[in-house]
C-alpha cells in the first residue's frame, strides 16, 4: 500500500470503530489490529488516537457543512429552503450514519472548534444570513434571524439524532413534519404534510 492508501485505510477502520464504540472505547492498538499494521504505523500517520479522531469529525464536519451549504445556496422562497435544509440534513443521517454518530457524540478531545455544537453554529450562521434577508424583505426585524436560525438548527439536529435510531417515518416524511412544524407553527400545523 502507499502512504496514502495507508491513511485512508487506517481512517476507514478508526471511523467505523469510533461510530461502533466511541472515543473512550476505541484505542490505537484496535485500530492497528483491525488494519493488520503495528501500532506504530497508526502514531506515525496520527500522532495517536486524538489525531486521528480529529481527522475523521474533521472530515465529517466537512461533508456535512457542504450538503447544507449546497442545500441553501440558490435563492428560493423561505419554505422551500427549509425544505431542502431539512432533506440535506436528514440525508447525511440517512447515508452516512457512521459519521452522524461520531459527530453527535461528546468526545474527552472535542475543542470548541471541532465539536458538534460549532458545526451546528456554522449552519445556523447560513440560516441566519437567509433568514435575514427574508425578513429584511417581510418587514421582520432581521437581528431576530438568530433566534429563528438556531430554533431551526437545532429542531433538525435533534430530530436527527432521534431518526438516526428510529429510521421511521422515512427520511422525507420526518422532513415534511419538520417543514411543517416550522413553517406553520402547532396552531396551524397541516394534517397530511407533503414536501413540494
Amino acid at each position: 500500500m502507499t502512504g496514502i492508501q495507508r491513511r485512508q485505510q487506517l481512517l476507514d477502520v478508526a471511523r467505523a470503530l469510533l461510530a461502533e464504540k466511541g472515543f473512550d472505547a476505541t484505542s490505537v492498538e484496535e485500530i492497528a489490529h483491525r488494519a493488520a499494521v503495528s501500532k506504530p504505523v497508526v502514531y506515525t500517520h496520527f500522532g495517536g488516537k486524538e489525531g486521528i479522531y480529529a481527522v475523521v469529525v474533521d472530515r465529517e464536519m466537512r461533508h456535512l457543512l457542504s450538503q447544507i451549504e449546497a442545500a441553501l445556496a440558490e435563492s428560493a422562497h423561505p419554505k422551500h429552503l427549509l425544505e431542502r435544509a431539512a432533506r440535506a440534513f436528514l440525508a447525511y443521517v440517512d447515508e452516512c450514519p457512521d459519521g452522524f454518530r461520531i459527530l453527535v457524540r461528546d468526545s474527552p478531545v472535542a475543542s470548541s472548534g471541532g465539536t458538534f455544537s460549532s458545526l451546528l453554529g456554522d449552519i445556523a450562521g447560513q440560516v441566519e444570513h437567509v433568514l435575514g434577508v427574508h425578513f429584511q424583505h417581510y418587514g421582520y426585524d432581521p437581528r431576530l434571524a438568530a433566534v429563528y436560525a438556531q430554533a431551526l438548527v437545532g429542531m433538525v439536529a435533534l430530530t436527527g439524532q432521534w431518526w438516526l435510531d428510529a429510521r421511521s417515518p422515512s427520511r422525507d416524511e420526518v422532513a415534511a413534519h419538520v417543514v411543517n412544524l416550522a413553517w406553520n407553527g402547532l396552531s396551524h400545523l397541516e394534517h397530511a404534510p407533503g414536501l413540494g
